[in-house]
């Protein structure tokens, strides 16, 4: 019999409750491209549309492991976020400007 999360999560010692909290927030602030438009609420085809491509090209960007910073803003762009390239070192983080439009 499935069991409501509630259920669980009420059982879990506080310690657990923040762990698992923890581990939500540091995956919403990585994740693959595919998984990045899924949490906007946007289907490949509504992105390929505000791109001006077919679906297809949305799919075979999305499984690239290397492209365009260029290609890479207007996907970000597509959905509403703005894309910033930001260098971290172990005294600091330096946005790079080179690339901004």
């Amino acid at each position: 019999m499935a069991k409501k999360f509630a259920d669980l999560q009420a059982r879990m010692t506080p310690e657990a409750r923040a762990d698992a909290e923890r581990i939500l927030r540091q995956h919403l602030k990585e994740m693959p491209l595919h998984e990045l438009r899924k949490a906007q609420q946007m289907s490949q085809e509504s992105l390929a549309k505000a791109l001006n491509i077919n679906q297809a090209a949305v799919s075979k960007m999305e499984r690239r492991t290397d492209m365009y910073i260029s290609t890479l803003r207007n996907y970000i762009r597509a959905m509403g976020g703005e894309l910033e390239i930001v260098a971290t070192f172990p005294d600091g983080q330096v946005k790079i400007e080179n690339f901004a439009t």
